[in-house]
């Protein structure tokens, strides 16, 4: 059975949730399509939302260096030995050439690219600000609609631009490690307010103590209520990293039994309203010279100012879906 086939049959969500279940390389050409906003992608993520809510999402994040990958990989073989199936999104940086994703995480995970309760998958951040690619969400629902337990999303390591990952994920793990000194200082009040675990990797080496104090100094002076953990591990060594995906697993049953649906629900409001903008950008980028040439002409008069045109044309899509008449038929149809 195809994917198109899929697609156009009476019963495509069901169908469609399981083949991406049961085949692998379903699953991979659906990311595909999804990632590069091919035909059939407006189909595929309707049929896939009913099947949405089981797996623990986990974003791990942090600055260049720290080892995220080879944390990664390690607590792969932890969630593994409980028993769990993990699928992994690894944000890589973009190459300038072609676009794609370097690949370099999907080297450093090769120890467990032969498990079939693992499934690795890289994508190019292109450019996106937040560490993440912009598909990243909708790739998120396909694992969670393809029944894999755990989803690791891990990102490129931008510093403070990648507290995106909070808004996608249910535990957020930010990998710091020691002898970043006074750049604590700096990241703080970015990566640390995001955390739900803070994970001070490379704790063989010299100053390891002193960086979780102060790191713990930091969160102490945070005004919030939430709890933070702070672990030390050494990856390499595979030191820690059970007392790691231990606090993982802990945090991610606390989620789900209080606001799992809530969770889900606002991981689809986002891709709605960023599905929304990036549509908007694409169509005004259309204009041909002259309308453009007119908007500016107005803009620099000072008749009309950008914020007077992105809210004009948001009271108009508004009025538009507030019309059913008006919504477009579906692909599925």
């Amino acid at each position: 059975m195809t994917l198109s086939n899929v697609e156009r049959s009476e019963n495509a969500q069901e169908k469609l949730a399981q083949l991406i279940r049961s085949d692998r390389n379903a699953l991979a050409k659906t990311i595909t399509i999804v990632e590069n906003n091919l035909d059939g992608t407006s189909a595929v993520l309707s049929a896939i939302q009913c099947h949405l809510g089981r797996a623990h999402v986990v974003g791990v994040t942090g600055p260049p260096g720290v080892g995220k990958s080879t944390l990664i990989d390690a607590c792969i073989a932890e969630f593994r030995k409980l028993g769990k199936s993990v699928a992994i999104l690894a944000i890589d940086p973009s190459s300038h050439f072609s676009g794609g994703a370097i690949l370099g995480d999907r080297v450093r995970m090769v120890e467990q690219s032969d498990d079939d309760g693992v499934f690795i998958r890289s994508v190019a951040a292109r450019g996106h600000l937040g560490g993440l690619s912009a598909t990243a969400l909708n790739i998120i629902h396909l694992f969670d609609a393809a029944n894999w337990d755990v989803i690791i999303v891990e990102t490129v390591g931008a510093g403070q631009s990648e507290i995106e990952i909070a808004e996608l994920a249910d535990t957020t793990v930010v990998v710091e490690s020691p002898g970043l000194g006074d750049e604590i200082q700096a990241i703080k009040a970015g990566l640390l307010e995001i955390a739900d675990i803070i994970a001070v990797n490379k704790s063989d080496l010299p100053h390891a103590d002193i960086t979780v104090s102060e790191l713990l100094h930091a969160l102490s002076m945070r005004h919030s209520s939430k709890s933070v953990q702070v672990s030390k591990t050494c990856a390499t060594e595979r030191q820690g990293v059970q007392e790691l995906v231990a606090e993982i697993v802990k945090h991610g049953v606390e989620v789900m039994q209080t606001n799992r649906a809530k969770c889900v629900s606002e991981r689809s409001r986002k891709i709605v309203a960023r599905v929304v903008g990036e549509s908007v950008t694409r169509q005004f980028r259309k204009l041909n010279s002259k309308e453009a040439d007119a908007f500016s002409e107005l803009v620099q008069a000072g008749e009309l100012n950008p914020d007077t045109i992105a809210e004009s044309v948001i009271q108009n899509l508004i009025s538009t879906l507030r019309e059913p008449s008006n919504f477009p038929e579906n692909e599925q149809n």
